[in-house]
């Protein structure tokens, strides 16, 4: 057996690594067009922020500890630039000689990865704009950080890594802002959860201008001229692009390769290309969603090392399917820890997916125990079965942990109801009695056995004023400390059965309070009396961040204001 590896990094080297564990008398080879062939690119902001301090932190292992453990050739500078399936063989270049050379092989597998998007405007090629993909590229912009003391920074797109970055620059003293065409940042959030980032960002002194696309870059002596499709001209000392990746698949298509519609070399669960001797694994690939079964890209370095673990397990004899991916993630930015797993609002949306939505707001541990912090959590289920179908939280403790509970339930095709049950860990420093997954079952269970009636904010938008009337059950301080909407009636929750003869049955009533507990007690009193209510699910917390989108969308509808 000759095996050819094509790339390292996460789905190469796990590749390399457990094929020479499976069989020791192969011949492997490992092609890597840089010098490193595993580090930490989910590492590199933090090294240009010195949160990391040492660049051999980054690297996972080095070519002569590799070679060692593993008995493999490592050919690093080395580019292969064609495959010859018909021949069984491979065209290589060493880019330090220049020299280019044939080697055979029985399998292949691919592991490319996934490249910077540059978009084609003036000025892209420009000094200090940046793209940040391996650790060459962290070395010029930490380089420039070091030596040159930028004041200002435009990072443009708003995703993983231009959050990371942004957060590091301002850790280093540069003054950053964020440019992204979307009118969000965190493209796999929706809007309303996505705008509690986007305000911390504003409390963090890192501005954000959502909504508007780069149109060029120029020259002003030595700075940078930023230049974006709504006429801003931004001046700044540098500038990193994250606009996105795409797959790296001229090789594979050059060699005929299938190419899905996404532009990601097709994949059966096994990892094996159209070509039954080449397998392909990482960012360049294109999966099935775990969740709906529909084809997807996901260029996260999880998947990609369980990839590249199945793709050899299977050329080295053994049966093994990767079932597809959720796409759980998880980003810190600042204070705020922002995680996500499963399909998301719009996608199902787009898919026609049937699906209802619930949103909490828990302490991440005993409110009596010192420094509990709020996480917001928003679930999708099916509405018939109360399958899982995604969640998104946000907080500032504890919000890895839940992801993961919601990500592992998914995978066991678990429902609403089973959150409910699951028994966690608890002791006041760590959680309450009743988790944070369990309140999101709870509220979720609640809705399908018609215990509430909840409607979303993005329902508030069709409201008809003339007949919905809002309920503010907060207290008196409440109000005066956070704000309302605006026409709302002011009914605290403790007086809300004596002052029930004041309302009309003949109106639509919506409930809220500061998260939604309170108002979800009101439904249930309104709703046993007789009166058409819904109770506004999240709370006032959660209107909050969906205001600036509902007053875009209703802009003649004054009784969405808050005051």
């Amino acid at each position: 057996m000759k095996l050819l590896i094509i790339g390292g990094v996460a789905g190469g080297a796990t590749a390399t690594a457990r094929a020479r564990r499976l069989n020791e008398n192969a011949e492997i080879i490992l092609f890597e067009r840089g010098e490193y062939i595993s580090f930490a690119n989910c590492g590199l902001p933090y090294y240009i922020g010195e949160v990391i301090k040492e660049r051999d932190s980054l690297l996972v292992t080095t070519v002569n500890d590799f070679k060692s453990r593993y008995a493999v050739d490592i050919r690093i500078f080395t580019e292969v630039t064609g495959i010859d399936r018909e021949n069984k063989q491979v065209e290589v270049k060493n880019l330090q000689t220049g020299e280019s050379y044939h080697e055979s092989y029985d399998k292949i597998i691919l592991s490319p990865g996934a490249e910077p998007f540059k978009p084609s405007i003036d000025g892209i090629h420009l000094d200090n704009i940046y793209n940040l993909r391996n650790i060459p590229d962290s070395d010029k912009i930490k380089e420039f950080v070091d030596t040159q003391k930028p004041e200002s920074a435009v990072v443009v797109g708003g995703g993983f890594i231009g959050l990371e970055m942004a957060e590091n620059l301002a850790i280093r003293g540069v003054r950053t802002t964020i440019v992204e065409k979307l009118d969000q940042v965190m493209p796999s959030l929706d809007f309303e959860m996505a705008s509690f980032m986007s305000a911390h960002l504003k409390e963090k002194d890192v501005e954000c201008i959502l909504g508007d696309g780069i149109r060029s870059f120029s020259q002003n002596g030595s700075r940078l001229m930023v230049h974006t499709e709504n006429g801003r001209q931004l001046e700044c000392d540098m500038a990193i692009l994250s606009i996105g990746v795409k797959p790296e698949n001229r090789l594979a298509s050059d060699a005929g390769l299938e190419i899905g519609n996404r532009g990601g070399v097709k994949v059966s669960a096994t990892m094996q290309t159209s070509d039954p001797d080449i397998y392909a694994v990482g960012d360049a690939v294109e999966v099935t969603d775990y969740v709906t079964g529909l084809n997807t890209m996901m260029p996260l370095a999880g998947p990609a090392n369980k990839q590249g673990r199945i793709a050899a397990d299977n050329v080295m004899g053994r049966r093994c399917i990767f079932r597809g991916t959720l796409g759980t993630s998880v980003v810190k930015m600042f204070d705020l820890t922002v995680a996500s797993t499963g399909c998301n609002e719009r996608f199902l949306t787009a898919k026609e997916i049937p699906f209802l939505a619930s949103y909490t707001h828990s302490g991440s541990h005993a409110s009596y125990y010192p420094g509990a912090e709020m996480m917001a959590i928003k679930l999708f289920f099916s509405p018939g079965s109360g399958k899982i179908l995604g969640a998104q939280i946000i907080g500032k403790e504890g919000v890895d942990k839940r992801i993961d509970v919601i990500a592992t339930a998914i995978h066991g095709s678990m429902t609403v109801y089973d959150l409910e049950e699951l028994e966690l860990a608890y002791a006041p420093p760590y959680s309450s009695a009743k988790d944070p997954v369990n309140i999101a079952g709870f509220v979720a269970a609640n809705i399908l056995k018609g215990d509430v009636s909840n409607i979303n904010w993005n329902e508030l938008i069709d409201m008809d004023p003339d007949t919905t009337v809002f309920i503010d059950l907060r207290n008196k301080d409440e109000l005066q400390e956070a704000g309302g909407i605006k026409g709302a009636l002011h009914i605290p929750l403790q007086d809300l059965r004596k002052r029930l003869n004041e309302l009309d049955t003949d109106k639509n009533y919506i409930l809220y309070c500061a998260i939604g507990l309170r108002a979800y007690v009101g439904y249930r009193i309104m709703s046993q009396k007789g009166f058409k209510a819904n109770n506004l699910s999240g709370g006032y917390k959660t209107f909050l961040g969906a205001k600036e989108k509902i007053m875009a969308e209703s802009p003649n509808t004054p009784l969405w204001r808050a005051e």
